[in-house]
């Protein structure tokens, strides 16, 4: 009866807690410009740059429940030409944001049979950099990790027959909602986990040889008595390469997922360290010049409205977050530790403050954390067990999940500036 990861660990910070989830919510299921399975789908594409499995699988079924075409889970080549177009800038929002130019923007809106709206684009880009974000906090928190393979977090993926933070429905309490959820099964689970099987199945029969069809049969039959797993066992898929189906017990809880190459192009584009460019290359970003509150803010809500205001919530939430304990350890204000953190990693991004003096963050930042929250936020992938103990060992689990929500946070912000910026350029 335990609620899944990313709820859980977000936990040790209700009122965050609920900020996140209404966010969360209204992305993927309230009135907004792309269709729901869509929506989905732009998430497992963003999930899989950093080929985070625990979004992807979660994601997947969450496309099926909109009434997705499973054949999309085979891969790039099998949607729709407007998606797939949307493949280079998910590849350079997760990893290098500062590349993104009006170019890029003018691409996907150019007129044609498979262009975006304005407002299309704005919610995918929302979309992707909300995923790329979070990944980095299910890999720091370690959610990832299930417990049967000796994850840190000792957490279980989620259930099927479960609410999870994707699916949070509208109230003024969610993390109290959710908190009394999870308690029992109910046989409309069974049943859904019977239709998601048929629907995978499918893809199988229409894509398979006897030979494969055979061995399918077999381990079905096999499988039977032990649970009925759906699509794969093991980690491994029944035949079709770069196919993702979700793995089930035989309490219904998803547990892997296949190659997620299939996601993605160029697999090989990852970060690289941002440095100062010549006047004809990438400048540094000046947040002087273009920022969220000034800018961001006004644009992305007067083009997919009302998410503004939910994600300026969110940033604010993150930022009041109590840190006295952590402030105090490092011996200065709360206020001035997270801003450290923040812009740390906005400069890892290459956005800069004219008004900070960055000689603060050698001297606010030990090692061994710049060394987690840089691997964190820029390739969280890499990240590691060994790490997450390393790093402040007389810190409390909260505090390091607190660090963990501002590199979220402080990374989504960086993508949309730069996502915005381009937009703006676009529309002037």
């Amino acid at each position: 009866g335990r609620l899944e990861a990313v709820t859980q660990q977000m936990g040790y910070h209700p009122q965050y807690l609920d900020s996140f989830l209404k966010t969360q919510h209204y992305l993927m299921h309230m009135d907004g410009p792309l269709p729901f399975d869509c929506r989905h789908y732009i998430a497992i594409m963003a999930a899989a740059r950093h080929q985070c499995r625990y979004l992807v699988n979660l994601h997947v079924l969450q496309f099926l429940r909109a009434g997705g075409d499973p054949q999309w889970l085979r891969g790039l080549e099998f949607i729709p030409p407007k998606l797939r177009n949307l493949n280079e800038i998910n590849k350079i929002l997760a990893h290098r944001p500062w590349l993104i130019t009006k170019e890029h923007i003018e691409k996907l809106l150019k007129i044609s049979e498979w262009s975006w709206s304005l407002a299309e684009l704005v919610h995918a880009v929302v979309l992707l950099a909300h995923c790329h974000a979070l990944a980095s906090f299910v890999f720091g928190c370690g959610c990832e990790q299930d417990e049967g393979l000796g994850g840190r977090g000792s957490l279980k993926p989620l259930s099927l027959g479960n609410q999870c933070f994707c699916e949070a429905t509208a109230g003024n309490s969610y993390s109290q909602e959710l908190l009394r959820i999870n308690r029992k099964r109910s046989l409309d689970s069974c049943m859904e986990l019977d239709s998601l099987r048929e629907r995978m199945q499918r893809i199988h029969v229409e894509t398979e040889g006897r030979d494969e069809m055979r061995l399918l049969q077999q381990d079905r039959e096999e499988g039977e008595g032990q649970g009925a797993e759906v699509g794969v066992q093991g980690g491994s898929s029944y035949g079709t390469p770069g196919l993702l189906s979700p793995l089930a017990d035989t309490d219904g809880v998803v547990t892997g997922a296949t190659n997620l190459a299939c996601y993605m192009q160029d697999p090989d584009f990852g970060y690289q360290d941002f440095a100062r460019r010549d006047e004809d290359q990438t400048q540094v970003f000046r947040v002087q010049d273009y920022s969220w509150e000034d800018h961001g803010f006004s644009l992305v809500n007067r083009l997919y409205s009302d998410i503004g205001h939910l994600l300026d919530e969110k940033f604010r939430m993150v930022d009041g977050l109590q840190s006295s304990a952590m402030a105090k350890r490092q011996g200065c204000e709360p206020s001035v530790f997270k801003r450290g953190i923040w812009n740390y990693i906005h400069c890892m991004f290459g956005i800069r403050y004219d008004d900070y003096d960055y000689a603060e963050v050698n001297q606010l930042l030990e090692r061994m954390l710049k060394v987690y929250i840089k691997t964190v936020t820029c390739y969280p992938e890499k990240t590691n067990s060994e790490m997450f103990d390393r790093f402040w060992k007389q810190f409390k689990h909260s505090e390091k999940v607190h660090v963990n929500l501002l590199i979220l946070e402080a990374r989504m912000q960086a993508e949309l500036l730069y996502a915005l910026q381009a937009i703006t350029q676009y529309m002037i």
